[in-house]
């Protein structure tokens, strides 16, 4: 399985930096996770239209899915035309979802016109473009988020999502070859509440209570720096899970 890191910028994109994009092949089958701002235009810039044979959403936040409405109007109108359709996986209630912003920003049908619309359901594995996802809800802030789990050749890897501290995480990261997991916070959100994403520490902390293999961070603004003893994730970075 390999790696693309499309992009990794924050709710506010890092200079230059594109919003949450992470592709994933493997025997010539790709899924991308996430489609934020900027990523339809960085896959651009390795091949015409990028071919996909599916995408997932991990939640509605506009730096996750952004880049899909694009994608729609290259799908329709511009050099993807004659492009295959991707599958395309929502949260649940999603496909209702994306009918009410088509119908209120664009036209009717506009999503389904330019993919094969799919719902997943929490801790329920499916199969898409040769992978074996398996989504697990994560806690971000009152939203209904998910993280992933993507299986193929033997390899897994684990894709938080945006989650703050949850027991979700070790979970979904439990034995993966690489937890690719979200680190935005300088730190710990001290006034307590609703937690929506992690400190660097706290990222850790689940990574070594997962058994996973390797940790990457990711979701990390540009202006807080983080220990070198850690890896970061970059735009562009191809890493062989």
């Amino acid at each position: 399985m390999k790696l693309t890191v499309a992009g990794c910028s924050p709710a506010w994109p890092n200079p230059g930096g594109a919003q949450s994009g992470y592709l994933l092949e493997s025997d010539g089958k790709r899924i991308l996770l996430d489609c934020g701002p900027g990523v339809l235009a960085r896959l651009r810039e390795r091949e015409p239209w990028p071919e996909v044979d599916a995408i997932a959403l991990t939640h509605w936040h506009l730096d996750h899915w952004g880049d899909v409405v694009p994608w729609v109007w290259g799908r329709m109108f511009g050099p993807g035309v004659e492009a295959k359709k991707a599958e395309l996986w929502v949260p649940p209630g999603g496909v209702e979802t994306l009918d009410s912003i088509g119908d209120r920003i664009g036209q009717p049908g506009m999503f389904s016109n330019a993919f094969e619309l799919h719902e997943y359901v929490d801790a329920e594995p499916f199969e898409t473009a040769g992978f074996e996802v398996t989504p697990e809800r994560v806690l971000h802030y009152e939203l209904l988020a998910f993280g992933f789990r993507a299986a193929a050749n033997g390899a897994v890897l684990a894709y938080s999502g945006d989650s703050g501290p949850s027991d979700a995480l070790p979970k979904l990261a439990a034995d993966a070859d690489l937890f690719l997991c979200e680190a935005t916070l300088l730190a710990p959100n001290p006034e307590g509440g609703t937690r929506g994403h992690l400190a660097s520490d706290e990222a850790v902390e689940a990574f070594e209570e997962s058994g996973a293999k390797r940790l990457l961070l990711t979701h990390r603004p540009h202006e807080r720096p983080l220990d070198s003893s850690l890896q970061q994730v970059h735009d562009g970075m191809e890493v062989e899970v």
